[in-house]
């Protein structure tokens, strides 16, 4: 067997006796050797997940030949090659070449960028720690952790992340969180028995990618690499499809609908230059004309760059993006499904509220320690309790650590662990959700035992209250009093635990007879930034729903607080998921305020799925293993920086690096501005088509001499145009971006109004500027009609130069309407966008050294040109400026017409 292949580990590796484990994995109990190991490294293969589906390089390079436009254009380069054969010497090789040129370097460019996302994403590859404390030649060691393999036995410490999956043989109050592979928030106590009859539920067994929280523990590895639990979930989200991003449809189709425009008019007028009696080499170079002068050949190395500078600026502001087309998705979100825990929180557990005896107190409040009970609480805080603290903050699980510096800021801990030693635990758990320990306390004196838990539960344990420094009963009267009072709590959204106490003389304390000492509230705030992120969301037509593990109490009034729910919000509880049909959730799913609470994994997908069945794009957000089929399979899956395992950053388009709510709405605005941006860029390209096919067909319809070249006509699109479009990519948002509706679903990027306006307005008064300065040139230099025209005439050759320069003047003004797509171009800000004016000033510059460098001219069939030529385009192109700015001015007054037929 090769490292390549995957095994079938049984699933009952929990339940068989150790010795039938040991002689399954051919190991003792001390580890292997070093020898065996690698024998076993070689079958077995490396302890990594192998997140992503490997493709060879080659085949991603050879990937991005394999698009209409690459297509098209080696179809061109195709016609260039066999015109030149049957008329060598008219240029036609070096438009071949330069057509080639074009498919090669935006190939070259989209790969490498590509390259850049992959290389971004390796610096995450943590989810399995690098090095592991291992048992092996009957000595203790420290190995890389991919070199495990079953049969070792590791050593497991406080902090460590287990490395693979494994049968415990020794603990000591280890204690594992499983929070990244189940979602279970409550680390959990191993032991040495089997506890359960599913693997993953029992107490004797470890798993690849959790997190010990305390205690220690050996374990002898059963499953490595794929082979592992975490390993299973990383397959089911490989086979998960991959979901088409919007962009790439909207290209996709863009691509088509242009590329076919191309082809029917190259063949068509190719026919028709036939049938007009034109030979056969001249339709030729005619049709290459056409068809060159159709495609905008800048277009995916500017959308791809567009793209590329959008995700920097997104890194900027803490959004990591690992799919470039995902930046545009993120515009498309109509729904964002939201985590609750350090999302919209911030992550950081804090006592608000003490209740002792019947009185409520705020945790700041001062005179607390003077409380009736105060001292009594304060034990069962810290001595129930298996966090630790530390000079930064505290180590172990969040609600014990809250409760620890609480204890700490009132009175110092000191040494009262060490004064208290601990006898026995009875652990949490999700079942009993208490937990109790007792402990040694001084010489003839009984053992303590303290209790926290679920008020709910610990109610139920307790006899006696504590009532002015004495012991009474815990009346039904008093019982009520508590539970409203922890209603109270939960209904201010606050984690509630009750505290209870007793003495004993058992080393391990039964769970009846405790006194009832007060109540905990505990609170994780909500990010101040969050509900403006949230009102953002509501201004720009996107709905909210948070989908939280939390109870309904909790979640209901963290909602409330960040402005989730503004009206009669609803709440829904998971339970209620399972028994709804399809047609139930569909309509549950048109709710404008939703909050789903106690929801499972796999509720959060059927969610995502009853959403994107509706037409819906959804944006996930989630941080665990157990999210990242959700995570997969949403449009958009957001993934958690800091909080967020391997797999689930895997898994998604975007990560989170600071795990805030408000970092997504940033994004979602930079999304839409792409999407904005692209428009612009293509109206722009688009334009100067007019310009560039008008001149074929006048020669062939109507036989006008030739007015531009095809040369030229790749010098516009490849030379004067690349660079003005580039800056079109990098437009700021406009004022109102955040406060139009998502765009539809069916909005495309190539519309009716978009051809009429580049096409049918701007291109038609371009190539009225070509025409124009073209025959006043032949007009002032004496040519009448019908005049054979040498391609080498220094008249012709000014004239074809006169051309180029007024569709270059021209552009320059369509690229400062370009800019905005309702906003005023005074308001965007003339000078803002720096990029955009570099390239009119190269632009300028290519058409200067075009026309006036000798040895260039005879290359590009250029002449020099004056200032008269130049200012013959300068009309248009103020008709262009001036004409625009009436068009978004009259769309912002909401003029119907030109909303309906001339906004693009």
């Amino acid at each position: 067997m090769t490292h390549h292949e995957e095994t079938t580990v049984p699933a009952d590796q929990h339940r068989i006796p150790l010795e039938a484990l040991r002689q399954r994995l051919h190991c003792t109990g001390d580890g292997l050797s070093s020898a065996e190991a690698a024998q076993r490294l070689l079958e077995f293969g490396s302890n990594e997940l192998r997140v992503r589906n490997e493709t060879p390089e080659i085949v991603k390079f050879l990937r991005q030949f394999a698009n209409f436009f690459a297509l098209l254009l080696f179809v061109g380069s195709a016609l260039a090659f066999f015109a030149d054969y049957l008329k060598p010497g008219e240029g036609n090789f070096y438009i071949g070449v330069a057509l080639l040129v074009v498919v090669l370097l935006n190939a070259l460019f989209t790969y490498l960028q590509e390259q850049q996302s992959e290389r971004i994403m390796e610096s995450f590859r943590n989810m399995l720690p690098p090095m592991i404390t291992v048992q092996r030649d009957g000595q203790i060691s420290r190995i890389e952790a991919r070199l495990l393999v079953p049969g070792d036995v590791i050593l497991l410490e406080e902090g460590d992340r287990v490395p693979a999956d494994g049968r415990l043989l020794e603990v000591n109050q280890l204690k594992v969180d499983h929070a990244s592979l189940t979602g279970e928030s409550e680390p959990q106590l191993r032991k040495m028995a089997c506890t359960h009859e599913r693997l993953m539920e029992s107490r004797n067994m470890v798993f690849s990618g959790t997190l010990v929280q305390s205690g220690n523990g050996r374990a002898l590895v059963y499953g490595t690499g794929m082979n592992t639990q975490i390993g299973q979930i990383v397959q089911l989200t490989k086979a998960a499809g991959t979901v088409e991003t919007p962009i790439r449809k909207e290209l996709r189709h863009f691509i088509r609908v242009i590329s076919a425009i191309a082809i029917a008019l190259g063949v068509l007028f190719f026919a028709l230059s036939m049938v007009l009696g034109n030979p056969l080499i001249g339709s030729l170079i005619f049709a290459i004309g056409i068809i060159v002068a159709n495609v905008p050949e800048g277009l995916l190395p500017t959308v791809t760059l567009a793209l590329t500078m959008a995700s920097k600026r997104m890194a900027k502001k803490n959004a990591l993006i690992k799919n470039l087309e995902a930046v545009e998705t993120l515009g498309s979100t109509t729904v964002i499904c939201t985590d609750k825990t350090g999302t919209i929180t911030q992550n950081q557990m804090q006592v608000a509220t003490l209740v002792l005896g019947e009185r409520e107190w705020s945790a700041a409040q001062s005179g607390l320690q003077q409380a009736e009970g105060f001292a009594d609480a304060w034990a069962v805080m810290v001595l129930c309790n298996n966090a630790r603290l530390t000079e930064q903050h505290y180590l172990g699980d969040p609600t014990e650590g809250a409760l620890l510096v609480l204890a700490q800021r009132l009175q110092a801990i000191g040494d009262v662990a060490a004064r208290f030693p601990r006898l026995h635990e009875s652990p949490f758990d999700s079942a009993r959700k208490r937990m109790i320990t007792t402990h040694k306390a001084g010489s003839g004196q009984p053992n303590l035992a303290c209790m926290k838990g679920a008020p709910e539960v610990v109610f139920t344990k307790c006899t006696h209250r504590l009532h002015h420094g004495e012991r009474v009963e815990f009346a039904e009267s008093a019982r009520r009093t508590a539970l409203e009072l922890y209603e109270v709590l939960a209904a201010r959204g606050e984690r509630v635990l009750a505290l209870a106490c007793k003495t004993t003389d058992a080393d391990a304390a039964s769970e009846e007879g405790f006194v009832y000492l007060g109540l905990v509230g505990m609170l994780d705030p909500p990010r101040p930034e969050i509900a403006e992120a949230i009102d953002r969301c509501r201004s720009a037509g996107i709905r909210v729903f948070m989908i939280t593990g939390d109870y309904h109490t909790t979640a209901e009034s963290i909602a409330r607080q960040v402005g989730l729910f503004t009206g009669d919000g609803q709440v829904v509880v998971g339970e209620r998921l399972l028994e709804m049909s399809e047609q139930e959730l569909s309509v549950l799913l048109d709710g404008r305020e939703l909050v789903f609470a106690r929801s499972t994994p796999r509720q959060k997908l059927q969610i995502v799925k009853g959403l994107q069945k509706k037409g819906e794009i959804v944006t996930v957000t989630g941080d665990g293993v157990n999210d990242a089929p959700a995570l997969k399979n949403a449009n958009m899956g957001v993934a958690m920086g800091v909080s967020g395992t391997e797999v689930a950053k895997e898994a998604a388009d975007m990560v989170l690096m600071d795990d805030n709510f408000a970092t997504i709405v940033q994004a979602i605005e930079e999304g839409r501005t792409i999407f904005s941006n692209i428009k612009k860029f293509i109206a722009y390209v688009l334009t100067s088509n007019v310009p560039e096919i008008l001149p074929f067909i006048a020669f062939v319809a109507i036989d006008a001499p030739l007015a531009l070249t095809v040369v030229l006509i790749l010098t516009i699109d490849l030379g004067t145009d690349l660079l003005p479009a580039l800056g079109l990519g990098r437009e700021l948002p406009e004022q109102d971006v955040m406060k139009q509706a998502p765009r539809r679903r069916d909005e495309r990027l190539l519309t009716w109004p978009l051809l009429a306006m580049s096409y049918g307005i701007i291109g038609m008064l371009q190539a009225a500027a070509g025409f124009f300065a073209f025959f006043v040139v032949l007009h002032r230099g004496g040519w009448v009609w019908g005049v054979e025209l040498a391609t080498s005439d220094l008249l012709y050759r000014t004239a074809v130069t006169s051309f180029f320069a007024a569709v270059v003047i021209c552009q320059v003004a369509d690229v400062l309407i370009c800019r905005t797509r309702r906003q005023s171009i005074l308001s965007a800000g003339i000078f803002r966008n720096k990029l955009i004016w570099v390239g009119i000033a190269v632009e300028l510059a290519l058409l200067a050294a075009i026309s006036q460098i000798e040895f260039l001219q005879p290359f590009f069939g250029t002449a020099p040109i004056g200032w008269f030529e130049v200012s013959l385009a300068l009309p248009f192109a103020a008709a262009i400026l001036l004409g625009d700015e009436l068009r978004r001015c009259l769309i912002r007054r909401d003029n119907r017409f030109v909303q309906r037929w001339l906004t693009w």
